[in-house]
């Protein structure tokens, strides 16, 4: 028994060495035993988990493809505009790039056979003022509501410049030399000056400037509309 002692112990000292190599005191002696591993990318990771994923979120927003803006439409220009086709009893040539005075013959057009009426100003009866200004008024231009003061707005022209739109005073009260009726150009076509108004006796009705009593009582031709 006493032979076998030393190698006992000489056992258990070897045992004791083997066990105390596997102990690791440091991160360097990890790394170099191989038992530790350590990437930049572990501790990325680590930091956003323990960040609640901020820089994934950045990064997210980042990739993320902005929305599609929803472009303009622009509106129709004048000139792409169909003129109204309605018939009337009464045609004329009208210049296609007029667009508003067009309109404004086509809406005082719709008045025509309309009665005379002192003041009136719509289809119930209208004077000459009325019709001028009823017509202009639906296209947001204010004229005043007498001949008179009609005759003072926009350029005055001469008779031989006139075009559709247009506007023609006369003096046609011998009593008084003052400007007292008003009529609205529609045609020009081959030099004969037509214009529609309100008279007195007929209503609302179509004339020509080639009539000897409008030669004689014609004062002015305004143009309002340039």
């Amino acid at each position: 028994m006493k032979n076998l002692l030393p190698i006992y112990l000489l056992a258990m000292m070897m045992i004791s060495c083997k066990a105390s190599s596997q102990i690791i005191t440091s991160k360097e002696e990890a790394k170099q035993k191989g038992v530790y591993s350590y990437s930049d990318t572990d501790k990325e990771t680590s930091l956003n988990t323990a960040g609640g994923g901020s820089s994934s979120k950045k990064k997210n927003k980042k990739n993320k493809k902005s929305e599609p803006v929803a472009k303009k439409t622009n509106k129709a220009s004048e000139s792409e505009i169909v003129l109204d086709n309605t018939e009337y009893d009464y045609t004329t040539t009208l210049n296609p790039g007029n667009y508003l005075q067009n309109q404004i013959v086509f809406n005082a057009l719709e008045y025509n056979g309309v009665k005379y009426k002192t003041g009136g100003t719509t289809k119930d009866g209208m004077d000459c003022s009325g019709l001028v200004f009823t017509t202009f008024k639906i296209f947001d231009i204010s004229l005043p509501r007498s001949s008179h003061e009609q005759a003072k707005i926009g350029n005055t022209i001469k008779l031989s410049e006139v075009k559709t739109g247009d506007l023609l005073f006369f003096k046609n009260n011998p009593r008084r030399n003052v400007i007292n009726h008003v009529g609205l150009v529609i045609s020009t076509d081959n030099g004969d000056i037509q214009f529609i108004h309100s008279t007195l006796s007929l209503g609302v009705v179509i004339s020509s400037m080639s009539e000897d009593y409008y030669k004689r009582t014609f004062v002015q031709a305004n143009r309002v509309i340039k």
